[in-house]
């Protein structure tokens, strides 16, 4: 069932209808039970995941929007809705935080650990990485911006956002600019994938020799062109952007365990953004936080290439009798099936 709706996104629902012409009742009620003490058993695995996470050097970061049913107004305040809510929804959020050392011949198996949150404040991914050191790959999203005030975690900016307007622009205009913006870019991700799979050393190597002159000749570039345009143009927008993000970039070429982007993270809000069109809400921050749990454990599998039916069945069968203190055992890369 977590499978089917966290990795196949089938709602809840349409599981029903599946099990009712096999000749079984299962009310979507139930099965949203099931959701919710399964992953609660569950919830000790997503924890060491997360926290394999958190001891890298480098991690990805991204959210995305989520809607969340509105909860239970006081009686008489508004009109309820027959699923004990509003009727309404209110944008939730889901987080991501990944790590994939595979690009530089890491040895630590890839991860992705998710969290939910009602709302979008700074004051959550503070939560989430309160004990955590190091690089963070990142959007441009302000929240995140106490984070690197303290010192402990250290900013990469994210290319592929950069490239991302341009490419908009080019299609809906036609720019020259943006195509050659595009062009440039595209030199620095060719010495990339040069590079990917290499130790630090070489990757840096790499980049020092090949990549920098492109990134610091773009740099210029761009300064260049913000003066030859309308400073109110989409265009000049999208150079802008640019500009900040590249000296926020720039150590990249420096460090090999870095990367050029954070599509480690975005890969990860993949499986969110299928299923959010099927099952269209969260129906509490209950069912949230079983969301997220269930998310991290899939989706990990899945990076280590690890069967999550097999390994969740198995898993479930034996956790409950599991010493808390070698959970570890039980995570996904370390399964013999």
């Amino acid at each position: 069932m977590l499978v089917s709706k966290y990795a196949d996104h089938l709602p809840l629902y349409r599981q029903s209808q599946i099990f009712e012409r096999e000749g079984l009742d299962l009310d979507r009620s139930t099965l949203a039970d099931w959701v919710g003490k399964s992953t609660a058993l569950l919830e000790p695995v997503a924890d060491a995941i997360g926290r394999h996470v958190l001891s890298a050097e480098a991690i990805f970061a991204d959210d995305t929007p989520i809607s969340m049913l509105a909860p239970r107004c006081p009686a008489g305040d508004c009109k309820q809705s027959p699923r004990g809510g509003t009727g309404k929804t209110q944008t939730a959020r889901l987080w991501t935080y990944a790590r994939d050392e595979r690009p530089w011949g890491g040895d630590a198996p890839p991860a992705a650990w998710y969290r939910f949150s009602g709302d979008r404040k700074g004051q959550h991914p503070k939560d989430h990485l309160a004990r955590y050191c190091g690089w963070m790959h990142a959007d441009g999203y302000a929240g995140f911006e106490d984070l690197y005030r303290t010192g402990a975690i250290r900013e990469v900016a994210c290319m592929a956002h950069v490239r991302r307007k341009f490419v908009d622009i080019h299609r809906s205009q036609g720019s020259p600019i943006a195509e050659e913006a595009i062009g440039r870019i595209a030199q620095l991700y060719a010495v990339e994938k040069e590079a990917r799979g290499s130790p630090p050393e070489v990757r840096v190597a790499l980049r020092r020799a090949h990549a920098a002159p492109v990134f610091d000749e773009l740099e210029v570039w761009l300064a260049l062109q913000l003066t030859k345009i309308s400073g109110k143009s989409p265009l000049a927008a999208a150079i802008r952007y640019a500009l900040t993000r590249m000296e926020r970039l720039r150590p990249y070429l420096d460090h090999g365990i870095l990367e050029l982007d954070n599509n480690a993270a975005e890969r990860g809000m993949r499986a969110v953004a299928l299923g959010r069109k099927n099952y269209l809400f969260v129906g509490s921050e209950a069912g949230g936080k079983a969301a997220a749990i269930a998310y991290t454990l899939i989706e990990t599998a899945k990076l280590n290439a690890v069967d999550p039916h097999a390994w969740l069945a198995d898993t479930l069968a034996r956790i409950p009798d599991y010493k808390i203190t070698k959970v570890d055992d039980l995570l996904p890369w370390k399964w013999r099936g």
